[in-house]
């Protein structure tokens, strides 16, 4: 079974009713959320070799067990979880695009019921099942002003420039970075147009000055005069030259310049973070902060509460000093 995506961006695996499926889901969702839905499913049934409609909850245990055991010689795990097998967060996601293929062919009348559970019976919870798969609750890396300083003296290009102060000055996402569009600049506001946003949800971006200057050097020093996207980022030499720059180019830009400034970690998603908790340190509101990162839900926003370490303990020693002070006042009057 293979992803064959070679017909005007479709997705497809090779088997009718996979294939089907995976139809539907281009009609309600983005198109990397199609490619990583098949890769999940291909994922799945090259462990559980089985007709979907064959499928037993029992294999859906197996295959999580085979998730989860080491690659290799399991003697290399990650740093982030300790874990030697596939990380949770992994599988969970493999797991729901599973149980969304067996969800839709129960509606369709094809299987009479989705093999994999919602959770596992427990004595302790009384009739709560608990989750198949526990997601650990980590929290994000960012870098320090330091580390943000070295970054910069390392990239070699306004264009490279530009990109990464959307993301450690804007908050942007690297799919929204990447997509941006001339038409999507408001230098006169300091603000660009997110228009295709996660979800497909558009939004008003605010960000520094230096990101529109650095937008200009670009555009006037190294933008191919051949280019005819209107994507204002584009590929400046090779055979790409003058097209779209891609996610992986992104990346690779990125990384490179991490390494050049002999960095220990730094990653697109990580700049985003650094953002958005320098924001929050700086006292901006969390809803404010929301709207800034484009979240819809206010949960996604207060894991920042646990990275602006300088705002909890400012907090800490407020809520400190009051507790002192009473109970000074209480010495006081006995």
């Amino acid at each position: 079974m293979r992803i064959d995506n070679g017909h005007a961006g479709r997705v497809r695996l090779g088997d009718p009713l996979l294939d089907r499926y995976l139809e539907f889901v281009e009609g309600r969702a983005r198109p990397n959320t199609v490619v990583a839905t098949a890769s999940d499913l291909r994922a799945f049934f090259a462990v559980v070799r089985k007709p979907a409609v064959e499928v037993t909850s029992g294999d859906v245990l197996a295959f999580i067990t085979a998730q989860r055991r080491p690659v290799g010689d399991g003697r290399v795990v990650r740093l982030a979880d300790g874990e030697a097998g596939l990380s949770v967060r992994t599988i969970k996601r493999r797991l729901s695009s599973v149980s969304g293929l067996f969800g839709y062919l129960v509606m369709c009348d094809i299987v009479p019921r989705n093999p994999v559970p919602h959770g596992l019976a427990t004595r302790r919870r009384g009739n709560r099942p608990v989750a198949l798969i526990r997601t650990p609750r980590l929290l994000p890396k960012i870098l320090n002003p330091a580390e943000v300083d070295a970054l910069f003296g390392a990239l070699r290009r306004w264009r490279d420039r530009a990109m990464v102060e959307a993301m450690v000055l804007g908050g942007m996402r690297r799919c929204e970075v990447v997509g941006l569009g001339f038409d999507d600049l408001r230098p006169g506001e300091r603000r660009v147009f997110i228009a295709d946003g996660k979800g497909g949800h558009q939004r008003l971006v605010p960000i520094s000055s230096r990101f529109f200057q650095s937008v200009a050097n670009y555009i006037d020093l190294e933008r191919p005069k051949e280019a005819t996207t209107d994507r204002l980022f584009v590929v400046l030499k090779g055979q790409r030259r003058g097209q779209p720059l891609t996610l992986k180019g992104l990346d690779k830009i990125v990384r490179n310049a991490s390494q050049r400034a002999e960095l220990a970690h730094c990653t697109c998603h990580e700049l985003r973070h650094t953002c958005l908790t320098r924001l929050r340190e700086a006292g901006m509101a969390l809803e404010a902060v929301q709207a800034q990162a484009g979240h819809r839900s206010l949960e996604s926003t207060r894991v920042y509460l646990h990275l602006a370490n300088e705002w909890l303990a400012a907090e800490y020693r407020r809520a400190a000093e009051v507790i002192d002070a009473s109970r000074r006042i209480e010495e006081v009057t006995r």
